[in-house]
């Protein structure tokens, strides 16, 4: 039972990152295995199907259904513009002529003799899927994407917003228990990625967004700061397509914390340094952590150590459930029985001694691993 903790945020100086790039739909692939890419060239495209528009034309001509296709001036298939006349009554004499115009460009899709009614889909979406990494495509998904695999330096964050990201890491503070404030940001981390040390601030976020920054790692938020940046309350969907003007990665959790030592300084040796940056996150099935990768390729590491796969005295563990949420410390005892918990459920526990050197007695499912090199 040793291996009852949840996986573990993973940051590493090196290590092989290997991304599935996919289309939403098939379409063409334009990258070969072997390929160098960089972060913004495409490596596959698709088309999305147009959005599709009823027309109850027979209601709107005052038709039987039947008789709607012998009124229609455009064929199905056809492509139409908007504003174009898509069907029209002769009327009595001239009189009492009626017309239905498309609200929409695209193609008549399809015609119905039973219900009167016309589908106009819009005309096609251009998707284009890019490398996001800089590395070598080593698979190709026929019809549907790419695997891309390059080597670096990988940090998980706790919890993020925003989508994938690139720009080059600017270290914004001079320690890990410094706030990013507002005063920090400047002209100088347009389309950077601003590094934090603890709390970032509503107002750095507001003046990243303003100069122009790609993203912000900051060891922690206040929850309403991150609600009023985004516009609305995060639930526990997964987050990564919000409509804002950067990524947001947050390492350690919500309230004042410092980032992790390990951390800042693996991002303060990587500083100038090209980085991709994704925000999404799921925390329930599939979990799904924010990331920051910094490619290191042909620099000679070594190569780096396995995730451990099992809690031990003296692993680094994140407590990640009440009263102790986000706070860091190392495990130094693993009692083998069964303990009760407030709850009354028997459940094994581990004993925690955290940075303060507080002691502390957590369920190893309230925590999860540090892993790293």
């Amino acid at each position: 039972m040793a291996t009852a903790y949840t996986p573990g945020l993973l940051v590493s100086e090196h290590t092989t990152i290997r991304k599935v790039r996919r289309l939403p739909i098939q379409g063409e692939v334009l990258a070969e295995v072997g390929q160098a890419v960089a972060p913004q060239d495409v490596v596959a495209r698709a088309l999305l199907p147009g959005k599709p528009h009823t027309l109850n034309v027979a209601n709107k001509l005052a038709l039987l259904p039947e008789d709607v296709p012998s009124h229609l001036l455009v064929k199905e298939g056809e492509p139409v513009e908007e504003g174009q006349v898509l069907a029209a009554t002769k009327g009595f004499f001239g009189l009492g002529k009626k017309e239905l115009r498309s609200p929409v460009s695209g193609t008549l899709e399809m015609v119905s003799r039973v219900t009167g009614q016309v589908t106009i889909r819009e005309k096609p979406v251009p998707v284009e899927l890019t490398a996001y990494l800089r590395g070598k495509v080593v698979e190709v998904l026929p019809k549907e994407g790419v695997v891309v695999e390059t080597s670096g330096a990988f940090i998980q964050g706790i919890f993020g917003v925003g989508g994938e990201r690139v720009g080059r890491l600017q270290v914004a503070v001079s320690s890990p228990e410094e706030p990013l404030e507002e005063g920090h940001i400047g002209a100088r981390h347009q389309g950077a990625v601003v590094v934090g040390g603890s709390l970032v601030t509503l107002g750095a976020l507001r003046k990243a967004a303003e100069v122009g920054a790609q993203a912000v790692v900051a060891g922690s938020i206040w929850d309403t700061d991150l609600a009023e940046f985004i516009g609305y309350e995060i639930g526990v969907a997964i987050t990564g397509q919000e409509d804002i003007p950067l990524t947001l990665i947050i390492t350690e959790g919500f309230g004042p914390m410092a980032m992790a030592q390990r951390t800042f300084r693996l991002l303060q040796s990587l500083e100038g340094r090209e980085a991709a940056v994704n925000g999404a996150t799921q925390v329930r099935a599939g979990v799904l952590r924010p990331e920051v990768v910094v490619p290191r390729e042909g620099e000679g590491w070594a190569a780096a150590g396995e995730l451990p796969t099992s809690l031990q005295v003296g692993s680094p563990v994140r407590l990640i459930r009440e009263p102790y949420f986000g706070l860091l410390g190392v495990v130094t005892e693993l009692p083998p029985d069964l303990k009760t918990i407030e709850t009354e459920a028997k459940v094994r526990v581990a004993k925690v001694r955290l940075q303060n050197g507080e002691e502390v007695l957590v369920p190893r499912a309230n925590m999860e691993l540090l892993a790293g090199d």
